[in-house]
């Protein structure tokens, strides 16, 4: 997992080119991201997965042309709904999901309200309840991390997946 950094809210606009939430430069245009405000909404999960299944499509990552391909783009469903039910259980709910695609990564972030720090379960145990989202995040992902909100309570948690093989 990567270090927790705060971040204004200004920093926040993948379609504006401003300064990215990881200290870079965000040069993802309208064309690559996605912003779905989830503040008040119920079926917050399902939303969510079709809210990325949809982007996915748009993308071209869906329909799947290869099993690589359906893999990368189930990895990207599975990993988008553990951190938002993971925000549901443990942060008081997600206020936004953001996606954003590069040509090498899939980048998704999960905004909420909650104070807590989300942890793979250690150690993992494979028949115990519950538990296992930040796990599944950790085994699926090329990396993780935890963004401070430096203007307002909460926290960003986001997650990468490397994009499939064109």
């Amino acid at each position: 997992m990567s270090t927790t950094r705060p971040y204004a809210a200004d920093d926040r606009g993948p379609e504006t080119g401003a300064t990215g939430r990881d200290g870079g430069t965000d040069t993802v245009g309208p064309d690559n991201a996605r912003r779905l405000p989830l503040t008040g909404e119920s079926g917050i999960v399902p939303r969510a997965r079709d809210f990325t299944r949809q982007a996915l499509h748009d993308w071209g990552w869906l329909p799947a042309a290869s099993a690589d391909r359906r893999a990368a783009a189930e990895d990207v469903l599975l990993v988008v709904s553990e951190l938002v039910t993971n925000a549901c259980l443990h942060a008081g709910g997600p206020t936004e999901l953001l996606l954003r695609r590069s040509p090498k990564a899939l980048r998704m972030e999960v905004l909420d309200s909650g104070p807590g720090e989300p942890a793979p379960r250690t150690p993992h145990r494979a028949g115990r309840p519950g538990g296992h989202g930040m796990f599944i995040v950790q085994r699926l992902c090329l990396d993780w991390g935890v963004i401070r909100n430096a203007d307002r309570p909460g926290k960003t948690v986001w997650a990468e997946l490397a994009a499939p093989p064109a």
